[in-house]
């Protein structure tokens, strides 16, 4: 319906036409149409960190130079959806990440409700919708890591109960349950606790998030999900050979569940120089500890070597040859945003929040559709969040209420 609404409303310019400024303003258009939603924004965490929640300390609605995100920013970007990260750090377990994750969850509700002409609470796709035609910020809430429920299905369902809509398997570490893709491999993926989670998020209605998780962990995951999974930031392994991006054979296997690829615009996962950058300073630093073992002596040597070897940089370019890649291997229908800004994110010409529409105009530039442009941009993300819902429906139907409260894993304590 809206692919429909989209088509007649949109004037899409003259053909042969290649002004820059035609495809911003044909962007700029479309983020009117559809909403734009991005996957991964760790603003809440930044608010955490510089100003403890307090608007007072930190107002969204005065252009900032400090950070990525605030009112004023998000509005030239055209943002109509934005999954808040209730991200905590993997060094917080137990009770401390549930409730560090709680106080998260708490600012998102604080920030709707402070400032209700500019953004609104969505728990639904039908939310994100209704609150775009408003002109407001559809806003949801997305958990950065399983180590936040403490292996208890019960927690994870309360935070459905709080607004929770999608759920990171993993952070930078390994759960007791599944695999990260970036720690060593424990379980070859997921256990069968880890399956158990999979499943209670699919019955409830809460996105499989799968950034962050080792290649075994996605292909596990995608082998029990009945519901589409999302890679809420993350981009193509092919494109950039870092451990966080999704490798083709499980772009190829996208199709067949439904799940969306939320191209990311963290430097390190956007480009391959990088990558390889960073690689040869690993190796210089461990070429300086085997000579002295002493962190002046290699945090000065470090710096040498910075000075004549200079950081590359990733470009919004390298971003939408991403989205080429995925096209090409998963196809269009599998495609999104997850912008991580605030949290590492952002390139040349992707510098903050108010960049979106460069990136939808590069798009048109390459020869995407309007209506290609507006998959990428929310409406893969809408389609899958609205088969989640049916699924979870018919699950809860077949399944009553849920399973057991906690798993065989012992708990955290603190």
């Amino acid at each position: 319906m809206l692919l429909v609404v989209l088509s007649a409303a949109i004037a899409l310019g003259s053909p042969g036409v290649d002004l820059s400024q035609d495809f911003v303003a044909r962007a700029k258009t479309l983020h009117k149409q559809v909403p734009l939603i991005d996957g991964h924004n760790d603003f809440p965490w930044a608010m955490r960190m510089k100003a403890q929640y307090e608007f007072a300390k930190w107002d969204p609605t005065v252009l900032h130079k400090d950070g990525q995100t605030d009112i004023p920013r998000l509005r030239d970007g055209g943002l109509g959806g934005q999954f808040w990260s209730v991200y905590v750090p993997v060094s917080l377990t137990g009770a401390e990440a549930i409730k560090a994750t709680m106080e998260q969850i708490d600012f998102v509700h604080k920030l709707c409700a402070t400032y209700p002409t500019d953004f609104g609470v969505a728990l639904t796709a039908d939310d994100v919708v209704r609150l775009h035609r408003e002109g407001r910020i559809a806003s949801m809430i997305g958990m950065e890591g399983g180590h936040s429920i403490d292996n208890s299905l019960g927690v994870l369902r309360m935070f459905y109960q709080m607004g929770a809509r999608y759920m990171t398997i993993t952070h930078s570490r390994n759960t007791p349950w599944a695999d990260s893709a970036t720690d060593t491999p424990v379980n070859n993926g997921l256990n069968a606790f880890g399956e158990q989670v999979i499943r209670e998020m699919n019955r409830i209605g809460m996105l499989v998030d799968l950034s962050h998780v080792s290649p075994d962990t996605m292909k596990d995951a995608l082998a029990v999900a009945e519901a589409p999974v999302i890679f809420s930031h993350s981009s193509a392994r092919a494109i950039c050979d870092h451990p966080r991006n999704v490798p083709d054979d499980v772009l190829r296997m996208l199709p067949k569940n439904g799940g969306v690829v939320m191209v990311v615009f963290l430097p390190s996962y956007v480009s391959q120089a990088i990558v390889d950058h960073n690689r040869k300073r690993q190796a210089e630093e461990a070429r300086l500890r085997k000579i002295k073992d002493n962190a002046a002596y290699v945090r000065s040597g470090l710096s040498q070597w910075d000075k004549t070897h200079p950081a590359p940089k990733a470009t919004l370019k390298q971003v939408a040859d991403h989205i080429d890649h995925i096209r090409k291997v998963a196809g269009i229908d599998h495609i999104g945003i997850g912008s991580d800004f605030d949290g590492g994110g952002g390139c040349e010409g992707l510098e903050d929040v108010s960049k979106y529409p460069m990136l939808t105009a590069e798009l048109l530039r390459r020869g995407y559709t309007d209506e290609e442009v507006a998959k990428i941009l929310g409406l893969n993300v809408l389609r899958a969040m609205r088969r989640a819902e049916e699924v979870a429906r018919r699950l809860q139907a077949n399944r009553g209420k849920g399973f057991a409260v906690t798993s065989p894993i012992k708990q955290t304590t603190n």
